[in-house]
Parts: structure tokens; C-alpha cells; sequence
């Protein structure tokens, strides 16, 4: 049974983190810093910024402290950081990180290949991270990959999804992103995974992160707006690819959503000619075209 669109709608920017991370050249602090910028200008209010993992594993996401001490904060802005670990999150907290993430899996394949341990290890890691973070009065966000379907296991189903997504609330994140990690998922299958997860979580306390890796992230988001999800995760321009399908896209590009959520008369509070410049600024230092099509249209270069 579909549930009223919500008239508004919170877009977590996660460019600079997920999109960025995945990017072969080195990226300055400045530029880095620049893009955070750019984004809090253009009215994201949400926006993840790095991580703190070790340079040797994520070289991409070397200098996230430099970036945090570099930008310009809003007050009413939020600005995020991925943690995966104590060490991470203490370096987290030593460069003035207000709000950190955590993430698990729903496939113990996916975990295993991706942390090197089972869902349950992993889980446990996260415990001393949510006590540290109580302790200093930081909120934690909490991340579920391979939702919808995973590159080792195929398809997962909504009820491998839940337990976890109800771990993660119980041990302190105050809401949870389901992410469809490889982009398979289709909007039925999307609808089934939040009307299971929905039965024991709050839906305000879900969130939606979409690959566009078939094409389907925002007939995803659209079914997902319908089974009263109202939190989606989203990268400018595209930015970030999908490392277990060679030469697919990753992330659902903001300005795409943002253009379905316009037409759907759901406010954000983020200006769209602000997001594409901001969009086309980074891709031009990247040396790599725009991956919104809503920008590309706007820019009137679809060859960019």
C-alpha cells in the first residue's frame, strides 16, 4: 500500500567521499576543499566529506583532516566522515568531525571479500566506535551494502537485510542507508526491501543509497519515495564508478535526483544551477565528463 510522497526530502551529498574515493589520479586538499565548498553554497545540507582509513587502502581519501580544517563550515550544515574503526574515528574526533559513519553488509560474501570478516566480526568492531562516540556526544550514521543483490553471492533478499539494519539502530546510529552497492536492484524488488525493513525500523529512521550501474537508480528512488522514504544518498556530477562492474557507473548523480524531486513539487533547498556548476567544476578538474544528465542537458554539452 503506497504511502503519501513526503513533501520533503534530505539529500546526503556523499561526492567527495564515495564519489572521489574511487578516482585513479590524486586529488588536491584544495580542490577537495573547493568541492565541500561548492556544495554547502549550492544548499546540501548534509555532506560526507571523507574518511578516516589508512591512505595504503583508500589513497584517495589521504588528507580528509587537511579538508575538514580547510572548509568553510555552515552552522546548518552537516558535514560527515566515514569511520570504519577506533583509529579512524579518534582521527575523526581530533579533526573536529561532528558526525561519523559506519558500514556493514547484508552479504557475508561481500564482507568477507570487502573487510576480511563475517557480518557478526564486523558488527562488534563498530562497538567500541558507538560507546567512543556516546562519550563525545558525535551522532553515527549507519551504512547496509548489497541491499538489492551482491557480486559474489546474486541477489539478496530484504529478510538478510533487516537483521542488520536493526543492529545498527539498536547500537546507536540514529538512522541507517540502505545501498544498493553493484546497482541490479529493479523498483519492485526496491518497494519489497523497505516494506520488510519497515516492519520493525521506523521509516524515518531509513535512508536509500542508489548505483545507477543498469540504469535504474531513479526508478528506485521513486519507489522507495512511495514506501515513505524521505533521505537519499546521492553523488554530484556521478561522481564515483562501480569497481565490481568494469566501466559501469556508480552513484546516482544529485542534480538527477534533485530534477526528479523538482517535478515531484518536493523541496530540498538546494539550487540546482549552483549543484550543476559546482558538478562541472570538479569534472573539469578531474578531466573526465559530467555523469548528470540533467547537467550535461543544462550545459547544453552532451559531449563533455
Amino acid at each position: 500500500m503506497s504511502i503519501a510522497l513526503p513533501s520533503q526530502v534530505r539529500l546526503v551529498e556523499v561526492g567527495p567521499r564515495d564519489g572521489l574515493q574511487n578516482e585513479k589520479q590524486p586529488i588536491s586538499v584544495a580542490d577537495k576543499v573547493r568541492l565541500t565548498d561548492d556544495l554547502s553554497a549550492a544548499g546540501l545540507s548534509y555532506i560526507e566529506v571523507g574518511s578516516f582509513v589508512s591512505p595504503k587502502w583508500v589513497p584517495q581519501m589521504a588528507g580528509s583532516a587537511e579538508v575538514f580544517a580547510g572548509i568553510h563550515q555552515k552552522p546548518d550544515v552537516v558535514y560527515g566522515a566515514l569511520t570504519p574503526n577506533l583509529k579512524g574515528f579518534e582521527a575523526a574526533v581530533e579533526a573536529g568531525v561532528k558526525e561519523v559513519a559506519v558500514f556493514a553488509a547484508a552479504s557475508e560474501a561481500f564482507s568477507q571479500k570487502n573487510i576480511n570478516c563475517s557480518i557478526a566480526e564486523s558488527l562488534a568492531r563498530f562497538v567500541p566506535v558507538m560507546e567512543a562516540a556516546k562519550a563525545h556526544g558525535i551522532t553515527v550514521r549507519g551504512y547496509v551494502s548489497c541491499v538489492l543483490g551482491c557480486p559474489y553471492e546474486g541477489e539478496i533478499r530484504a529478510e538478510q537485510v533487516a537483521p542488520v539494519a536493526r543492529e545498527l539502530l539498536a547500537m546507536g546510529c540514529y538512522e541507517v542507508s540502505l545501498g544498493d552497492t553493484i546497482g541490479v536492484g529493479t523498483a519492485g524488488q526496491t518497494r519489497r526491501l523497505f516494506d520488510v525493513v519497515g516492519r520493525d525500523i521506523p521509516r524515518e529512521k531509513l535512508a536509500g543509497h542508489f548505483h545507477d550501474t543498469y540504469g535504474q537508480a531513479l526508478a528506485n528512488i521513486y519507489a522507495s519515495l512511495l514506501e515513505g522514504i524521505a533521505v537519499f544518498d546521492s553523488s554530484v556530477a556521478g561522481l564515483g564508478g562501480c569497481p565490481y562492474a568494469k566501466g559501469a557507473t556508480g552513484n546516482v548523480a544529485t542534480e538527477d535526483v534533485l530534477y526528479l524531486l523538482n517535478g515531484l513539487g518536493i523541496h530540498t533547498g538546494i539550487d540546482m544551477d549552483q549543484l550543476i556548476a559546482a558538478g562541472q567544476r570538479i569534472c573539469d578538474v578531474l578531466g573526465k565528463p559530467n555523469g548528470s544528465r540533467v547537467a550535461r542537458a543544462r550545459l547544453g554539452c552532451q559531449g563533455v
